[in-house]
């Protein structure tokens, strides 16, 4: 039982993916604790997204392993779906159904998937439309709400599944500026409930409240890993002060 209590909720073993001749993981291993956030910066083309798509297996990988709570991800099928329902989701776009309210979206997935009742599922998608800061916007539809709204929909909708982990896959990069506070207070307010997220971002402010642990990526690799303090006063690799002289000299 001790094991499987100090088991990583997220662990990568020497994973490799290939698009064609292009190599965009090389050997990525790493370990994220339960109820830790870890924030993966680096340049663009680093293999940020990529790493994030292959933990939930929306990107399959060449070679190495991915297990989630202790549980290496299946190649296919309905363990990969049952898998897959534990790993919420954010994407840079907020995929929302156009043609459904707001609390029908957030109530879709768990009544399809987990069959949850629709009176449940409704009362859950109030009580996490609420949670984000959202409940007044539940009979909308998403062409009526402002984009940071819609991607706080987004993120109580990957929530209406009770997942195990979160991915956030540069959720404010879409957003007007005075919209991506509204959604990184509810990332911040998930991450101080003990929620394990994995976030890639360009928000420097966010990495240095929120991660425990900073990754720092180029050309599929992980360069450097460390705590947000250490990271930004004091980088170790040469990659990664030079994009941090870029970032923040501006």
């Amino acid at each position: 039982m001790t094991a499987e209590v100090a088991a990583p909720m997220i662990k990568a073993s020497a994973v490799n993916k290939y698009f064609g001749d292009l190599h965009v993981l090389r050997e990525i291993t790493l370990e994220v604790p339960r109820g830790q956030v870890v924030v993966v910066l680096g340049p663009s083309g680093s293999g940020k997204s990529t790493l994030c798509r292959a933990i939930n297996r929306l990107e399959p990988i060449n070679s190495g392993e991915i297990a989630v709570d202790g549980v290496p991800l299946p190649a296919e099928g309905k363990a990969l779906a049952a898998l897959r329902a534990d790993v919420g989701m954010v994407f840079q776009s907020f995929n929302l159904f156009a043609h459904k309210t707001i609390v029908e979206n957030v109530m879709l997935a768990p009544t399809k998937v987990r069959k949850v009742g629709q009176a449940e599922a409704r009362k859950t998608a109030m009580e996490l439309l609420e949670r984000v800061g959202i409940a007044n916007q539940a009979d909308k539809y998403p062409a009526q709400l402002s984009g940071g709204q819609q991607q706080r929909v987004a993120i109580a909708r990957a929530l209406a599944m009770r997942p195990k982990v979160m991915l956030f896959d540069e959720p404010t990069s879409a957003l007007d500026p005075e919209m991506i506070n509204e959604v990184l207070d509810v990332m911040l307010a998930l991450a101080a409930d003990g929620m394990t997220m994995i976030v890639v971002t360009h928000e420097m402010g966010f990495a240095r409240r929120a991660a425990q642990q900073v990754l720092f990526m180029d050309d599929g690799e992980i360069v450097e890993r460390a705590d947000p303090e250490t990271f930004f006063t004091n980088p170790s690799s040469a990659r990664a002060q030079d994009f941090l002289s870029k970032i923040l000299s501006h």
